[in-house]
C-alpha cells in the first residue's frame, strides 16, 4: 500500500438519490451527498445551517456585565 492520500472525489449525479429513494443534496461544506432533512453532516460534522448549530459561548461583555450588576447588589446590600 502507498503512503499517497487520495484527494476528495467530486460526486456524481448517481450520489444525489440514495437506495431508499429519498433525495439527497451536498454539504454545503464538503459536498458530499447528505439527506435533505439532516442537521448535520455525517462526513465533515458541521451543521448544515446556523439555527441547527448548538449555542456557543456567551459573549464577553454579557458576562462583565452580570457580574458588575451582581457586585452593585452586592455592595448596595451590603452597606446599609
Amino acid at each position: 500500500m502507498s503512503g499517497r492520500v487520495r484527494p476528495p472525489r467530486e460526486p456524481s449525479e448517481d450520489d444525489w438519490e440514495d437506495e431508499d429513494g429519498g433525495d439527497t443534496v451536498p454539504c454545503p461544506y464538503c459536498r458530499r451527498p447528505i439527506h435533505e432533512d439532516s442537521q448535520r453532516c455525517p462526513h465533515c460534522e458541521n451543521y448544515i445551517s446556523e439555527e441547527d448549530a448548538p449555542a456557543g459561548p456567551k459573549p464577553l461583555w454579557l458576562v462583565i456585565g452580570v457580574l458588575a450588576c451582581l457586585a452593585a447588589a452586592a455592595l448596595w446590600i451590603l452597606g446599609r
